[in-house]
């Protein structure tokens, strides 16, 4: 018997029992509760988004980032419902599948942010590699303990829209660099430019991939999966879903926005460096009335008065949600879930370019915050070459028997990158402590460990 094209999107990759008796929740709803209260998602509040945990307890972390994503996300459905009702009817746009993919999409990251990508990275530089959004694919369809060997065992409409990059970090990967290929005898000299990730899937999860696209054509696949070459760097995919574009339109307002104020908060930026870098900028536009209004939202942002800094951010989020258009990104596509994404106009699109590239070079390229990144960095490689040295020796049971499995099928090493990935920062912190440092500096033996 043919699926519906609604069939087809919402089936799972493990046959599931029959319906427990009373829930009338639809297949998102359930989707939403599977990544809500897994173990993946709550260990987010331990792991870094911008600023390291614990320099302060206001700023965000990895969870509170990916929940003010998620209500972002709703607010683009919300608007993008009212502004296009026919297309969005005709796309079956969900606000709980859009919640649930917010909710999910950082879940893959290690501990210590882009420090721990790039320490994993190079680790299993010669084992098909790291990358977080990859991870967050292997953690919801193949580890998260809901299921034996499915994951979460989330909808394939649910697995589409966390493809946020459809192809193989092989596949992706630029020839390596003399200097890459040069012999390397300590970690401490791993430059973190060199070993910036390609972004994409692990070949060890194709099988997964391979369920995710046959939902759709041989010819949508094909082209799903094309990549474009960008020169002296990482090839980068082309095409995501509408539902993912949604997600990813999300974060970046939430990135380029909700973390610009931690930055004001904790006074890494000034206002003197927000006039010249951003506001003179977006003045240029001509934007109509962020342009008109970002002297005024600048003199707020940087307001003693936190109710006025926080109606400043309301008012740039809104704008920028508002901002959104459905549009065709190529017309070759027959299903309608690739035929159209999420988007924003060009002038909404260099705005929030201006306050992304701020957040970067005033916050992430702080000498104080690379500094953390480079211990973290240091923390990981660590760990993965002391586990990697005897691994059934030194991993946890559970892990251990991962590990004996893996090992048999070649790929040992994704079972080592898989526990250091799902760490916090602060228990890879302690690991490494009770591992290298003498008893007296480490506290002892930390009983959690065991």
């Amino acid at each position: 018997m043919q699926l519906s094209h609604d069939q087809l999107w919402q089936a799972r990759l493990q046959v599931q029992g029959a319906q427990r008796e009373g829930d009338h929740r639809n297949p998102f709803q359930r989707d939403k509760a599977r990544i809500l209260h897994s173990a993946a998602f709550r260990r987010l509040q331990a792991k870094t988004q911008v600023l390291g945990v614990g320099m302060s307890d206001f700023y965000r972390t990895r969870l509170t980032h990916s929940l003010e994503a998620s209500q972002i996300g709703q607010g683009i459905a919300a608007q993008l419902r009212n502004k296009f009702p026919t297309l969005t009817e005709q796309l079956q746009l969900n606000d709980t599948l859009i919640e649930a993919l917010c909710l999910a999409h950082d879940i893959g990251h290690p501990p210590f942010g882009h420090g721990g990508e790039v320490a994993l990275h190079y680790m299993m530089r010669a084992d098909g590699g790291f990358e977080g959004n990859g991870q967050t694919f292997r953690i919801v369809g193949k580890l998260e303990p809901y299921t034996a060997d499915a994951g979460m065992n989330l909808c394939r409409r649910t697995l589409l829209g966390l493809l946020k990059y459809p192809s193989f970090i092989d596949k992706l990967q630029r020839q390596p660099s003399s200097e890459q290929q040069k012999p390397n005898n300590s970690h401490r000299q791993v430059k973190a430019a060199d070993w910036h990730p390609p972004k994409g899937l692990y070949q060890c999860d194709k099988s997964i991939f391979d369920w995710v696209l046959a939902g759709l054509s041989h010819a949508d696949q094909q082209r799903f999966m094309q990549v474009r070459w960008v020169e002296n760097g990482h090839a980068k995919t082309r095409f995501k879903s509408f539902d993912c574009s949604i997600m990813e339109l999300a974060d970046d307002i939430a990135y380029g926005i909700h973390d610009l104020e931690d930055a004001i908060v904790m006074g890494i930026v000034n206002h003197a460096q927000f006039m010249q870098e951003v506001v003179i900028p977006i003045a240029a536009l001509q934007h109509g009335w962020l342009s008109a209004n970002i002297d005024n939202l600048a003199l707020k942002l940087f307001s003693p008065h936190h109710h006025e800094r926080k109606d400043a951010i309301g008012a740039l989020v809104n704008c920028f949600i508002t901002g959104i258009e459905i549009t065709v990104v190529d017309e070759q596509f027959s299903d309608d879930l690739l035929k159209y994404n999420a988007v924003f106009p060009e002038p909404f699109q260099q705005a929030l370019s201006v306050f992304k590239k701020y957040v970067f070079q005033r916050v992430i390229l702080k000498p104080e915050i690379q500094l953390l990144e480079y211990k973290g960095q240091q923390i990981v490689m660590a760990l993965f070459e002391a586990f990697s040295s005897d691994p059934l020796r030194l991993l946890p049971e559970n892990t251990r028997q991962r590990y004996r499995e893996a090992n048999e099928l070649g790929i040992g090493q994704r079972v080592i990158s898989d526990y250091i990935a799902g760490m916090t920062d602060g228990f890879a912190s302690r690991l490494y402590s009770n591992l290298f440092l003498p008893s007296a500096q480490s506290g002892g033996l930390d009983k959690s460990m065991i």
